[in-house]
């Protein structure tokens, strides 16, 4: 399916969102979408950015130097059309356990993105967002989140909020037993947030995983 390009909105050197017309396409938040250049033959997996009520679409994007497809998203002309594919995934929220569950969501780099379709979304949402990421400028779009509800965690950078990686966090704080945990990210983060949680006995079925690299 073709979509029209909106804005590109440069979050840092590094780093941007990609808004698509929304033409009619329905996805769960947390679910992930193929893209790639009009006829290149060439798509990425990125996770959607936007709540699931709103009138576009948008989507988190980190340029990887020398990639096939994420520089040259970056310099599309707003009124080009791009290819879209999906939804895919199933790293979602049960419809039932919006409303009745509590939820921890970590994530490093770009992969706050289904976060923040779960919280543009679920307004009612009681969750908790620990954010891994290396500089401060890194912080993006943190007027969209309820700032009780988000912590980061900066590894490079000296900063007022937490200093050092999610795990550091995760091991200097008490862990809940009884909330939901979805974690993604690079699976290195992944591995090591998950045994953590196991061995602060969460359940395996309460930990939920998407990994981006």
């Amino acid at each position: 399916m073709l979509h029209k390009v909106l804005e590109i909105r440069g979050l840092s050197a590094s780093t941007y969102v990609l808004r698509l017309e929304r033409n009619g396409f329905s996805f769960k938040p947390g679910q992930c979408v193929n893209i790639g250049l009009k006829d290149s033959g060439v798509n990425r997996e990125y996770s959607t950015y936007s709540g699931i009520d709103e009138p576009h679409l948008e989507f988190l994007i980190k340029e990887v130097k020398g990639g096939t497809v994420s520089p040259g998203l970056r310099k599309v002309e707003p009124g080009t059309e791009v290819e879209l594919h999906g939804p895919y995934g199933s790293f979602i929220i049960k419809p039932e356990q919006i409303e009745t569950s509590s939820f921890v969501f970590i994530g490093t780099g770009t992969g706050i993105a289904p976060f923040h379709s779960f919280a543009r979304s679920y307004p009612n949402l009681d969750y908790q967002i620990i954010n891994g990421i290396r500089d401060i400028n890194e912080q993006f779009d943190t007027q969209d989140y309820d700032p009780s509800r988000l912590t980061c965690c900066i590894s490079r950078e000296k900063s007022d909020g937490f200093n050092g990686r999610v795990t550091d966090y995760l091991k200097q704080t008490k862990i809940a037993k009884d909330k939901i945990y979805y974690l993604c990210g690079n699976q290195g983060m992944i591995y090591d947030v998950y045994d953590i949680l196991r061995n602060a006995g969460v359940s395996g079925d309460q930990i939920f995983t998407e990994a981006f690299f």
